[in-house]
């Protein structure tokens, strides 16, 4: 499983890294656990590991795996794939031309959209049919961490420009 990681760490990661989407990067890839063995001086009979994803626009889940599948037999690396998810955890990419969505971009004084390179719950609510733009306080960098915290200059500011968008609605 080591040359596994190492694979998708380093060679497939750069290679993701080459295709870039304007306004979302690239994609990426991270192996976020890994588990096997009962004691450091017996080879595990097996070892799992979850990987993260992330897409771009115009790929899918199933274009993924094969790529992945793909390069694994390339080096001759035995690994079987599971997919864990509940539900597709596809990029949100918004119509930027939506009514509303030009009326909060007047709104907060931005003239086009900002890509970020995490996933939120807008993906799931735009797959459903549901336009959606993220915007929220604070930095990604504090979220989800065992010290997750949040400016109250940044929740002041976020909520002035929310009730501002509200107001300015017919």
């Amino acid at each position: 499983m080591a040359q596994v990681v190492c694979l998708l760490e380093g060679d497939y990661a750069r290679r993701l890294r080459r295709g870039r989407h304007p306004l979302l990067g690239h994609a990426t890839v991270n192996v976020g656990f890994i588990a096997g063995g009962t004691q450091a001086n017996i080879v595990p009979a097996a070892c799992r590991i979850s990987v993260d994803r992330r897409t771009l626009p115009g790929e899918t889940e199933k274009s993924v795996r094969a790529g992945m599948r793909a390069l694994f037999r390339q080096r001759q690396l035995r690994v079987r794939i599971a997919d864990q998810k509940q539900a597709a955890c596809l990029p949100l990419e918004t119509d930027a031309r939506l009514p509303l969505v030009r009326q909060f971009f007047r709104v907060a004084g931005q003239k086009k959209a900002a890509g970020v390179d995490y996933f939120c719950d807008a993906s799931v609510l735009a797959q459903a049919g549901i336009a959606s733009v993220v915007f929220g306080p604070g930095d990604i960098a504090q979220a989800h961490t065992a010290e997750e915290w949040i400016a109250r200059k940044s929740l002041e500011a976020a909520t002035a420009l929310l009730l501002k968008f509200l107001r300015s609605l017919p």
